[in-house]
Order: structure tokens, then sequence, then C-alpha cells
């Protein structure tokens, strides 16, 4: 067993890691999330104390519980020393070098790209040696961290400066260290995805990018791949470098049937947090479809206005509670209301307040438009995808209308007339924005399919 050991706090919702790092008797916690439950919980079962939090670098995708972690254990807070924040914090940069303990230390490397301040962390053991690093947005598996998040006119220059800092990192390590990054399992702060669950400075030489191509090739490549990301981005450095206090997740306010009916009616964001499946079969009509069982807190707050109020409406009030614990790590703090139960529930007993949502696969697409209809399907006039711009272009239906999910909300007037099919992925955007369209008073059918399967079925796939 290593004399170090690194303790993984996944977020998967969001794509991010957080790592509690610690040598039997402290610990230090790098890129907290904002509910630092998490992190005193597994101090305490471990039996280690926290005495120093760090961040690789102010984030863009999350609100940081950093600040909060280091007040509650009186833990020094490490953050760059060239970043300008509201708050005190003990300031660091390239070189630096943190005893934790006498079998513990931490080197502060500059790595540059994600952001110009990045930060990576060298962590060393009894014997001196580097037995990993926390490299945040910089080097990640297979990939780098985009470096277009501090605006279009910054991309270029940092995705030079991520090449250099990646080659930096496998320069100063050996092949056997460990790489620990925040980003790159789903989060959007990533320039790609990666399956791997874990890596080294070695693996990392053979196959990512960065390490195989030359500067030029490897800007081009990268910049060529970025695609949108969510608009909540725009919200999080803001409220990071004011630094984030300790979050409430005591339960919202419960809504009565009257009450959802007024919130719907004034068009606020009323979210259904059940499977879409279950939203499909019933809802209260007016809700929206933001499935627990999928990256919820991702598109909701992509998608509706930053500061508007939602309601949260689950099975349950665990369900409801985990939603808002996932909502206030982007910053959306307090739902306006919430409610657990069934749909009849919510509809105070009046099945007029009730609706269904018309479900099909790709293989009913293609009968459709071959002209059998499934008898228990409108036929479809307009085919709405709803992926992004680079799955779009990379492939999509021939003859089909494109409008981004993140899009939809203000641009519903742009998808024509008539009975609309909806397709994503993978089903779960489509199934919000299903229920955007339906709340709109449009006739809807939600394809539940995996993109996938579309060429499988006969229907023309087009790349143009």
């Amino acid at each position: 067993m290593p004399a170090i050991r690194t303790e993984v706090v996944e977020t998967s919702s969001l794509g991010d890691r957080s790592y509690l790092a610690h040598d039997g008797r402290v610990a230090l916690v790098v890129d907290p999330q904002r509910d630092i439950d998490r992190f005193l919980t597994l101090a305490g079962r471990l039996g280690v104390r926290i005495t120093h939090v760090a961040e690789t670098h102010v984030h863009n995708d999350y609100v940081s519980g950093g600040l909060a972690l280091a007040r509650v254990t009186g833990a020094a807070y490490l953050v760059a020393a060239a970043d300008d924040v509201d708050f005190d914090r003990t300031a660091v940069t390239d070189g630096d070098e943190i005893a934790l303990s006498e079998t513990m230390r931490v080197r502060v490397v500059a790595t540059p790209g994600h952001t110009f301040n990045h930060l990576s962390y060298v962590v060393s053991g009894p014997d001196g040696g580097p037995e990993g690093v926390f490299t945040g947005g910089s080097l990640l598996f297979g990939t780098t961290g985009r470096t277009d998040l501090l605006g279009p006119d910054h991309a270029h220059p940092l995705a030079y400066r991520q090449h250099a800092s990646v080659r930096r990192l496998a320069d100063l390590l050996p092949d056997g260290a460990g790489i620990w990054p925040t980003h790159g399992f789903g989060s959007f702060c990533s320039a790609s995805q990666s399956d791997a669950a874990a890596s080294t400075i070695g693996q990392e030489k053979r196959s990512n990018p960065a390490l195989r191509l030359e500067a030029d090739d490897f800007v081009a490549e990268t910049l060529a791949g970025l695609d949108a990301y969510p608009a909540y981005y725009a919200h999080m450095g803001v409220r990071n470098t004011a630094g984030a206090d300790l979050v409430d997740l005591t339960p919202a306010r419960t809504a009565d049937a009257a009450e959802l009916r007024e919130r719907i009616a004034a068009g606020e964001w009323v979210v259904d947090l059940r499977s879409r499946k279950a939203f499909a079969q019933r809802h209260l009509a007016g809700t929206l479809s933001f499935g627990l069982d999928g990256p919820m807190s991702t598109w909701l707050g992509w998608m509706a206005e930053w500061g508007a109020p939602l309601t949260l409406l689950g099975e349950t009030p665990e369900q409801v509670a985990d939603a808002q614990r996932e909502l206030a790590r982007i910053g959306i703090d307090r739902p306006a209301a919430a409610a657990s139960g069934t749909p009849r529930e919510w509809a105070g007993g009046d099945d007029a307040r009730l609706g269904g949502l018309a479900v099909a696969s790709f293989t009913d697409l293609a009968d459709a438009r071959a002209g059998r209809v499934p008898g228990h399907l409108p036929a479809p006039d307009v085919v709405l995808d709803v992926r992004l711009r680079g799955e779009w272009q990379a492939a999509h239906i021939d003859g089909a209308v494109h409008v981004p999910l993140p899009d939809l909300p203000r641009r519903l007037d742009e998808v024509p007339a008539g009975t609309v099919w909806v397709h994503c992925g993978s089903g779960y955007r489509a199934a919000a924005a299903s229920s955007l369209l339906q709340r709109a008073g449009r006739r809807v059918v939600h394809i539940d399919d995996a993109f996938g399967q579309a060429a499988a079925t006969g229907l023309p796939i087009t790349d143009h």
C-alpha cells in the first residue's frame, strides 16, 4: 500500500472528481464540491484531520466548497496567488513546497491552459519521491481541459499554454506517477471524453494527444473539437472568486396542488424529477421532464433562466433532497418550492390536469416515413434533433430540423408546425425537449432510443 492514500469523491452528475489524500493522520482535500459534508464524513471514517484544502483553479463548472471546508476545519486554503479573490487564503505559486506532515509534502506546479493561473499539486511520500499529481483541468485521462472558458479570444493562446503545461508535467514526473484530474468524466470542462478510470504519466505519454502531437497540431485539433458549454458557467467563476459560504440543504417549502397550478399558469419551471418513462406514462400537465436518473442539474441549470424560481417534484422527499443537493453544486441554492408524491396528488385529484407523452423508437420513425405509421402514434410532420452542434455535424437524419436542447426555450417558434417527433442521443434530452414543446401546446412524440440504432432501421443518415 502506498504511503499516501488518495480517496476519490466523485460527482458523476457533473463529470467531476474531488480528492482526499492522507497519510493516515492528516489530509489534503483537492477541488472540493459545494456539499462539504461528504468530505467531513470521509475524513471522520478514515480517522484523519483535514489540515489543507487546495484549489487547482477558479472553477467554471461548479461552486467550490473549498472556502467553507477550510473555515469549518481550520485548514489552510491553498489558492493561486495570481487569482484576485475576495477572501483570505494561503497564496501559493509555482515552486512552492508545503509540508503537510513528516511523511507528506505537496509541490505547486504552474500549469496554465485551462485557466491563466491554473495550478497542479505534486504529492510526495516519506521517501521524497512523487507519488502522483492533482491536475485539475490540465492533464486529463486521454485529453486536456478545454481552453475557451475564459472567452473565445483566449482559447487559442491558452491552448498553446495547455500543451506546454502538460509537457512540463510529463517531464517532471516519473512514468509510474498517478494523475488525479478534476475534470474529464463527462464534464463540459473537458476538451473531449475518455472512458478511463485511472491513469499514470506513462499511460498518458502513449495515448494523450497533448503528449503525442506537436503544439500546432494539438491546438488545431483541440479548438476544432470544442462545442457549446452550459450557460451557468458564466456565474461560477464570479461566485468562486467571491467565495461561497456554507450551503443550505434544509428541505424546501412544500407546495400544494393549488400553488403548483398557479406556478405552472405563470409559466414557471415546475420540474418532474422522476424517470422519463414515468413522466411519459403520466405527469402533471405543464411540468418539465428532467429526471434525476440523468444529468439533471447540467441541463436544467443550462436551460432555465438564471435566478428564476424552480419547483421540484419527486416521488419521495429523498429524491427532492438529492436534486436540491445537485442544484446547489452549481449555485442554485434554494428551490422556490417542492412536492413529493404522485402526479394525481400534485393535481389535487383532478385527472383533467394530468397528461401523458407518446413514445416511439427509431424503428417506428422509419416505418412512419415509409408510410407505415404505427397505429398508436400520430404521423410525423417534423423530426427534431436536439443534440449539440458537434453531434449533428458528425451525423444526423436527413431532413431533420436541428435545434440544440439548450437553445430550445428561446427558439420554440422556429420548430415547424405539425406533429413533432423529437430525438437526441439516448432519450434523456429528448424527454426534456418533448416536455417543453408539450407545455407550449405542441403535439409531440418522444423518440426514446439510442441514435446509434437509427441507421440500422434504414433511416437516411448524413453529415451534410
